[in-house]
């Protein structure tokens, strides 16, 4: 026999057998990845997932931070910031070693019992529901008379008991008016979450966050991040039941109890697939199929052939950058590590808020104060609006929707001299310097580039979650760049030049990102097709298997 003809005989027979083995992983992967598009798009319906951020009414802050931090016998605290329930205001405090966040209030320094809960609760509802679950909240506050609020979810209502069985403050008005909130779907529960699970996965990218529950039909769940004001993720029965399908058959979580073997097992597969489809393509140039002539297992499989060459190239693509992506995530993701590990006296947290609104300027107003550190000491820094009126229920600017939006406005804060009330020049560029310089340990003269990031695009997607942050660019370690939220003092992203070729290929090959010119529809149009010739090729070659099978062996 001669050579070439021996080894195409051993090459049909190999490309058979590993044809046979990758058939349901690819199958598998393939009808899942079909569906991705359409699970992004039948995403539970919220009102918003940006708040309009509130101005900060002065005439109720009848007492510093300092003072109420003395009243409850705190010495030390790592940030704190402003927020408003049911038209009063609050101190929202992270006190070191909590993850928890404390609320003291603005009027008279009484700590809000399960204060982190309720503001959760008070933000998912607005999330769900639009910002006139604000109105009725405070409505709930004034109507109250001597209502019980329903026990907190977490069981602890010895403290709540305590608050309501005293004169009717602000913070007992605030607590009763969220939990007797009868406007829209009623909460279910509330669970504080310090860790990702099967439901709120790593990819959403926020901890601690709060999942709060609705007494709804879809039974509907808002995860916010009470911190930041932010909507995390929404879910409900049927998205939950999608996300499943896709991680047991896509992202294969029944492997993750081998930890990082399981990205060795996703390598090994893909890389098979990858070989089949070369010695496929190699079969199909190299020999010529016959001519039906009413044989149906000869039309199958000229079939197949036409069809797995249409489909080839994109298999390739598929399975390259998926075993890249499962490549990269042998390596620890390990930006959750870098946040700044600020910690002030009690005493600093007295702000002169004339010398504040002097300091920002006349036309403009401030929605939130917080304290920083900077070299030359701390700053206040101050967010702020202009007087321009909004309509009352003009959408956020950057859009309700993130995901299709894609951006947000760029940063309104400035950074006041706590000692002086100077303002710093450039302080949004040099609070991102000073945050780069801490979590890369290099001097800022090594800073090549500050640029400010306002949308998501390129090396910096989606899956970073994190808007607005700061670019900070180093020529060292290929060209390393800190995406930096100076908002929350937290590492969005890190990338280097080296991370580029995985990141490209992914969002090219895999997300069929090139399609982005024709926007998000034509994108997820152009993977559901793709994705879907791979089950058409997988499903017309098993049946043409089967179809062999069943001949005589003589006749095969």
């Amino acid at each position: 026999m001669p050579f070439k003809q021996y080894i195409r005989r051993h090459l049909y027979r190999w490309h058979r057998i590993a044809s046979l083995i990758i058939a349901l992983p690819v199958l598998l992967w393939a009808v899942s990845g079909f569906m991705h598009p359409l699970m992004t798009n039948i995403r539970p319906q919220v009102a918003t997932q940006r708040l309009m951020a509130p101005v900060i009414d002065t005439s109720k802050i009848k007492i510093s931070l300092a003072a109420a931090l003395q009243k409850n016998h705190m010495d030390t605290f790592r940030s704190f910031r402003l927020v408003a329930m049911n038209d009063n205001w609050f101190y929202q405090v992270q006190l070191p070693g909590s993850k928890v966040l404390k609320y003291y209030s603005a009027d008279n320094g009484k700590l809000l019992p399960q204060g982190d809960e309720l503001y959760a609760r008070y933000l998912a509802k607005q999330f769900l529901e639009g910002d006139e679950q604000a109105a009725a909240v405070a409505k709930a506050g004034k109507m109250l008379v001597a209502l019980k609020p329903e026990p907190l979810p977490d069981g602890s209502t010895t403290d709540a008991a305590e608050a309501l069985s005293g004169d009717h403050d602000c913070c007992t008005s605030t607590m009763a008016a969220i939990m007797n909130n009868s406007k829209g779907a009623k909460v279910n529960g509330v669970t504080f979450i310090e860790q990702f699970d099967k439901e709120y996965k790593y990819v959403n990218r926020y901890l601690p966050a709060y999942r709060v529950s609705f007494d709804r039909a879809d039974g509907i769940r808002i995860y916010v991040e009470t911190a930041q004001d932010r909507f995390a993720f929404a879910t409900d029965n049927n998205r939950y039941a999608f996300d499943t399908f896709f991680a047991l058959f896509h992202t294969l979580s029944w492997l993750d109890v081998l930890g990082k073997g399981k990205h060795v097992v996703e390598i090994g597969i893909m890389a098979l697939a990858m070989f089949t489809t070369v010695m496929g393509l190699y079969i199909f140039f190299t020999t010529k199929s016959k001519k039906p002539n009413g044989n149906l297992t000869v039309r199958a499989r000229r079939i197949h052939r036409i069809t797995s060459l249409s489909a080839s190239l994109f298999t390739l693509l598929f399975t390259f950058s998926g075993a890249f992506h499962a490549w990269e995530k042998l390596q620890p993701d390990t930006r959750r590590l870098y946040e700044t590990a600020t910690r002030f006296s009690a005493t600093q947290a007295a702000p002169d808020w004339q010398k504040l609104h002097a300091a920002v300027g006349e036309g403009k107003l401030i929605t939130n104060v917080s304290l920083v550190n900077m070299p030359g000491g701390p700053y206040w820094q101050v967010f702020h609006k202009g007087l321009q009126p909004v309509e009352k229920k003009a959408a956020p600017a950057g859009g309700k929707d993130l995901m299709k939006s894609m951006n947000v406005p760029p940063p309104n804060t400035l950074y006041i001299q706590a000692a002086d009330y100077t303002v710093l020049p450039s302080g949004e560029q040099q609070y991102a310097r000073y945050l780069a310089t801490t979590f890369s340990g290099r001097q800022a003269d090594k800073i090549l580039s500050v640029t400010p990031i306002t949308r998501f695009a390129g090396e910096y997607g989606f899956v970073n979650k994190r808007l607005p942050v700061w670019k900070v660019g180093y020529a060292e370690n290929s060209k390393e760049r800190y995406y930096v939220e100076t908002g929350s003092g937290k590492l969005a992203a890190l990338v280097n030049d080296n991370d580029l070729a995985e990141g490209y290929s992914f969002a090219l090959f895999h997300k069929h990102h090139f399609m982005d010119w024709g926007g998000k529809t034509l994108r997820d149009i152009s993977t559901m097709f793709w994705a879907f010739m791979q089950v058409l090729m997988v499903g017309v070659g098993l049946w043409f298997w089967m179809k062999v099978l069943r001949r005589p062996k003589a006749a095969r």
